[in-house]
């Protein structure tokens, strides 16, 4: 558990948080809406650390008994609901959990604040359950619904909590944050950075993952040589992408930076702004071969064959098509 200095991005989120403790304008419900490891945890965590702190001065002090006690994970007044069912949270778990518990008195501190995470899996019997304790919250109540997808609450719960979207942080904070903490190259940084998408605790997975490597490096030797295979080698193709099946999106999105690089590069001839930066012949290859519409037919290519992936479509059948794509353009 982490002080909001030691957060990375996020500085509006951050700074509506401070303002509320400032002003002693605390919510009693708060959405945390934003991707898969985004940092929706850390802002709650570092949130109700503030919250429960004990210290004078600066919040949270790090210092304090309740501080400590939160860097444990064992505050008392500091409640991470959870779920047995992994893909639903049910309305015994929010009964239990946060309506048949609100009612008691904070053990050792001014908040109890509860902690939902993936908040989107509540149905609508434990949102409904849930309303009716946002609705009429005890003034020491605190509730952070931490989700990857708020359009999924009902309408009452929306309009009843303060909704804090997440956004992208900058890929060169995450390349400094990468290169400094995680004590790897700067193009490793860079492919991290750009591949994250904005999502720090994505880049932080991708900066510690050998089978990101191995991903990263399966692309490559493809997108390589795809331009002279013969058509007989396509099925080979195909069964060397089918590798990756279960990460067959990144392996999607590793293409698109590699093009991305070879119309950056056809524009500008700068390989200084390349994210492949070490494969620069390769990429001025193809810059030179490829006209810019073949590059824009491509790029496309990609987006329809994440979506065909996603319907179910036939995945040999997606890739084919796809790889004949790249080869025409």
């Amino acid at each position: 558990m982490a002080g909001f200095n030691d957060i990375i991005g996020h500085e509006q989120i951050i700074q509506h948080l401070r303002n509320a403790i400032t002003l002693d304008k605390i919510s009693h419900a708060y959405i945390l809406n934003g991707p898969e490891d985004s940092g929706k945890m850390m802002l709650a965590e570092a949130f109700a650390m503030v919250l429960q702190c004990e210290g004078e001065g600066e919040r949270p002090c790090l210092a304090c008994r309740s501080c400590k006690q939160a860097m444990d994970h064992n505050q008392p007044d500091i409640i991470y609901v959870s779920h047995e069912k992994p893909n639903t949270i049910g309305v015994d778990d929010i009964r239990a959990q946060i309506n048949n518990d609100i009612g008691i008195k904070p053990y050792s501190s001014r908040y109890k604040v509860y902690i939902v995470d993936e908040a989107q899996k509540m149905n609508q019997q434990a949102q409904n359950a849930l309303l009716k304790t946002i609705e009429e919250p005890p003034a020491y109540g605190v509730i952070l619904l931490l989700t990857t997808n708020a359009d999924s609450f009902l309408p009452t719960i929306l309009s009843r909590c303060i909704t804090l979207n997440l956004k992208a942080v900058k890929e060169d904070v995450i390349r400094s944050y990468l290169m400094k903490n995680y004590q790897i190259p700067d193009y490793q940084a860079d492919i991290c950075a750009a591949f994250s998408q904005g999502n720090v605790g994505k880049a932080v997975k991708l900066a510690s993952s050998s089978d990101f490597a191995d991903l990263k490096e399966s692309v490559l030797q493809l997108m390589k040589r795809l331009s002279d295979i013969d058509l007989y080698e396509m099925t080979a193709a195909v069964k060397q992408i089918a590798e990756y099946k279960l990460t067959v999106n990144d392996y999607f999105d590793l293409m698109m930076i590699w093009f991305r690089d070879v119309l950056y590069f056809k524009a500008t001839g700068d390989a200084n702004g390349l994210i492949f930066k070490d494969e620069v012949y390769d990429i001025k290859k193809q810059a030179e071969k490829r006209s810019y519409q073949g590059i824009e037919t491509i790029l496309k290519a990609l987006e329809t064959a994440k979506v065909r992936i996603s319907a179910n479509v036939n995945f040999d059948l997606v890739i084919e098509l796809l790889l004949l794509t790249i080869k025409e353009n």
